[in-house]
Order: structure tokens, then sequence, then C-alpha cells
């Protein structure tokens, strides 16, 4: 990697630092927040042998938006229009109901972008991982089983670009709760 690109990644664990700073995962751990970004990064380079670095920086950054008060023109201004635009496409619209945000991310994930569609494999990855290991507290039985469904039905929308991390989400939902 080269400097600049090393900067730029470092850039990212910091912003995604201080915007996630006081928040929390659902899990049982209640775990820093910005666990699950670098989570992300790290699944990406170490399973996925992802090294490019707008990808990883998105990683880092794929929440911002949706969970905190970044915005997408700060975004821009500090990471770039391509960054910017990769996080905004793996982000929800927090406007939209609940069950509704779930339905567009499934139909929304064909249209993914070869890097958004690396981001959103990651965070299920990431998520079943979660849930398998540590679930929420006030999750039960058949929400975990929901959700890996759930999951499923996204991450089917957006095969073939990435093989090897489809490979491990597949694995990962053979251990569906039964």
């Amino acid at each position: 990697m080269y400097r600049d690109e090393i900067i730029l990644l470092m850039k990212a664990v910091d912003f995604a630092a201080r915007k996630h700073k006081d928040q929390r995962r659902k899990d049982a751990a209640a775990s820093p927040y910005v666990n699950h970004p670098i989570a992300l990064a790290t699944v990406l380079v170490e399973e996925g042998g992802v090294v490019d670095v707008e990808i990883l920086c998105a990683a880092l950054l794929h929440d911002t938006i949706e969970d905190t008060d970044a915005t997408m023109e700060e975004l821009t201004d500090t990471f770039g229009e391509v960054i910017a635009d990769v996080v905004q496409e793996v982000t929800d619209d927090r406007s939209l109901a609940k069950a509704v945000r779930k339905r567009a991310q499934i139909e929304h994930a064909p249209r993914l972008s070869y890097q958004a569609r690396a981001i959103k494999l990651a965070d299920k990855i990431c998520n079943l991982r979660d849930v398998i290991e540590c679930p929420p507290p006030d999750w039960s039985l058949e929400r975990c089983q929901a959700y890996f469904d759930w999951a499923k039905e996204v991450i089917d929308g957006l095969r073939g670009d990435h093989p090897s991390l489809e490979a491990i989400f597949d694995r990962l939902y053979e251990r569906r709760p039964p």
C-alpha cells in the first residue's frame, strides 16, 4: 500500500471512531460500536483478500450516515466522491419503517456496485457471527432465525462478484440457529 492510501485508511478509522464514540452494539456485551466497522474491514482484507483502499474506507464508514450525524457532504469533502457514493449505496433510509428498509435491502442488492457488494457481504458475515456468538439478549430464537433468513435473501441477490466472501457467508448460514 502507498503512504497516501494508509493515511486515508487511518483517517477513515479515526472518523468512524469519533462518529460512533458513544454508540454500543446490541450484543449481550454491549461492545463499542466502532468494533463493527473495524471487523468488516478486517473480514474484507484477511478473509476476502480485498485490498482496494476505497472499499476498505467505505467499509469503515458504512454506518456513519445511517447511524450518526455524519452527512453525505461531509463524507464527500473528507474522503472523496467514490468512497461517499459507496457508503451511500449501503445506507438504509432511516425515514422508512424497519420492515420497509429490510425489504428495500433485498430489492436493492442486485443493483449494488462491486464495491458495495463486498461491504454488504462483510456486514452480513459480521452480523451472523455476532448472532451466533453473542446474540442480543432480547432476541428470541425465532428472531435470530429470521435474521439469518433475511440476510440470506439479501446476499442471494448480490452473488457472483466475491466468491470467497460468499462461501464464508454460506458456511455461517449453515450454522443458523435450529
